[in-house]
């Protein structure tokens, strides 16, 4: 599908895997993601780029059955495009997506609260709950006594 706005144009058809993975290490969760990782997940995962003319400016994707649950992750607009409200429609985009219709949404966020809160996303009703891999070192399994 693709979306046009302006100059700019979405799509889940295409994208610039180098200009992906730029955007990607731009980020503060990602920046150190080996490209390997960052091409397997662009493999099992619906994506969306945003473009400007023809240089890739943002993306997105969607991990999911497409029936029942989506997980949201690595939205990222470069820098320089900020502030027009490319992020909104990005997600707009994304959630209008027909594969995408009757799943539940979830993301994780530290600081985007004000883009996502509008758009219907809010606090989970049961207790979130996640597992790394014990070589992240992350992840201390805590004690639930």
């Amino acid at each position: 599908m693709e979306w046009h706005r302006d100059a700019y144009t979405i799509t889940d058809e295409r994208l610039d895997l180098d200009a992906t993975c730029a955007l990607v290490w731009s980020t503060y969760w990602a920046e150190k993601r080996p490209r390997e990782v960052i091409e397997r997940s662009v493999k099992h995962s619906l994506n969306f780029a945003l473009f400007k003319k023809e240089q890739q400016v943002g993306y997105a994707r969607i991990v999911s059955d497409r029936a029942t649950v989506a997980y949201l992750c690595d939205v990222v607009i470069a820098p320089e495009q900020r502030g027009q409200g490319l992020g909104r429609w990005l997600m707009e985009c994304i959630l209008a997506h027909p594969e995408l219709h009757g799943c539940r949404v979830d993301l994780f966020t530290r600081d985007a609260q004000a883009l996502y809160a509008p758009l219907g996303f809010g606090p989970h009703r049961y207790t979130s709950m996640v597992r790394y891999w014990p070589e992240e070192g992350v992840c201390q399994m805590p004690s639930f006594s």
